[in-house]
């Protein structure tokens, strides 16, 4: 399960989730408060997921126990870079994503322009 947050710039996963991932150390770690525990980030790492069949890539930092929501074990916390970088918004009156700029992004292709065929050599003037 992802919670989706916009109170949160940076996103998370539980390290179990992206233990594949490419990763690398930050520089100067930094401190985090999630579920009531401060955090020491000391690693990045790029993963790439889908949301109704819809594939993203975003930067996050893995952490070993994200926590859990009425119950339910969180997998990872989206934060608002992410969401911005993706078009995705919290739609609060029907309790849901809008995934409409996401879904959009799907439908842009990139077609080269076709070069035309010469079939003669163009003529060069004898000086």
């Amino acid at each position: 399960m992802a919670l989706f947050d916009t109170g949160s710039v940076r996103s998370y996963v539980a390290r179990e989730i992206c233990e594949s991932a490419p990763r690398i150390k930050v520089r100067v770690p930094y401190a985090v408060g999630l579920g009531g525990k401060m955090i020491t980030i000391s690693e990045e790492c790029i993963v790439r997921g889908e949301i109704e069949g819809l594939e993203l890539t975003m930067k996050v930092a893995p952490i070993d126990d994200i926590g859990t929501i009425e119950g339910r074990k969180l997998g990872a916390i989206i934060g608002a870079a992410a969401m911005e970088e993706w078009e995705i918004r919290l739609d609060l009156a029907k309790g849901e994503l809008d995934l409409s700029g996401l879904r959009r992004r799907e439908f842009i292709i990139c077609v080269p322009k076709q070069t035309q065929t010469i079939s003669q050599r163009p003529k060069i003037a004898a000086e």
